[in-house]
C-alpha cells in the first residue's frame, strides 16, 4: 500500500513539474511575442516618420520649383518688355533736340524758310513720338500736376499765387514711361506756395 501511495506522489510531483514547465514556455513565448510586436510598432512608427520626412522634403522642393518657375516666366516677360531701354533712352536725345529746333524756329519765324523747317521737324517728330508709343513709351505729365518724386526732378521751387503748393509750375525737360517703368524723370519746377507778404513789405520799405 505504501509503495503504491509512493507512487501516486511521484507522478503527482512529475504532473506539477510538467505544468509549471508548461506555464513557464506559454509565458516566455507571451513574452516573445509582446516584444516581437513592441519591435515591429517602432519599427513601423521610425517607417512612418521617415515617409513624413520624405513628403515634407517633396513638398519644400516642389514650392520652390514653382517659385522658380514664376521668377524665370516674370524675368522673361520682363525681358521682352524692357528688352529695348537702352535704346529707346537714347532715341529721347533725339526728340530732345528735335523739340529745340522746333523752338528755336518759332522763336525766329520771320524767316519763311525757318518756318517750313519747323513743319518738316515737327512732322518728324510726331512721326517718331508715334513709333515710340508703339512700344509703350508715353510722355510724363507734369505742369499742374502734384509733384511726384518718382517721375519728377525738381531743379527749382518757386513762390506762385496761381499754382498750389507742391504741385509743377514749369518743365524744362520731358519725363517718359516705358509701360509702368520711369525710362526718364521729368525735369520741372516746383511751386512752393503763396509768396511770403511780409518779406515783400520789407523789401519794399
Amino acid at each position: 500500500m505504501d509503495h503504491k501511495e509512493g507512487n501516486f506522489d511521484a507522478n503527482d510531483n512529475s504532473i506539477k513539474g510538467l505544468d509549471e514547465e508548461s506555464s513557464a514556455n506559454t509565458e516566455a513565448g507571451v513574452d516573445n511575442q509582446e516584444a516581437a510586436t513592441v519591435k515591429t510598432q517602432e519599427a513601423l512608427a521610425a517607417k512612418d516618420q521617415e515617409c513624413k520626412l520624405i513628403t515634407d522634403k517633396y513638398l519644400r522642393l516642389a514650392a520652390e520649383f514653382e517659385n522658380y518657375k514664376r521668377l524665370a516666366l516674370r524675368d522673361q516677360r520682363d525681358h521682352i518688355k524692357f528688352g529695348n531701354e537702352q535704346l529707346l533712352k537714347e532715341l529721347l536725345q533725339v526728340i530732345d533736340n528735335m523739340e529745340r529746333a522746333i523752338k528755336a524756329g518759332r522763336d525766329n519765324d520771320g524767316n519763311g524758310g525757318s518756318l517750313a523747317l519747323v513743319q518738316g521737324v515737327d512732322l518728324t517728330l510726331k512721326q517718331l513720338s508715334s513709333v515710340l508709343g508703339k512700344f509703350g513709351v508715353q510722355a510724363i505729365e507734369t505742369v499742374g500736376q502734384a509733384f511726384d518724386p518718382s517721375a519728377h526732378q525738381a531743379v527749382s521751387h518757386v513762390p506762385s499765387e496761381s499754382v498750389p503748393s507742391n504741385h509743377v509750375i514749369d518743365e524744362f525737360q520731358k519725363g517718359y514711361r516705358l509701360h509702368d517703368r520711369i525710362l526718364r524723370a521729368a525735369m520741372v519746377s516746383v511751386s512752393s506756395g503763396l509768396p511770403n507778404t511780409g518779406d515783400q513789405e520789407s523789401v519794399s520799405n
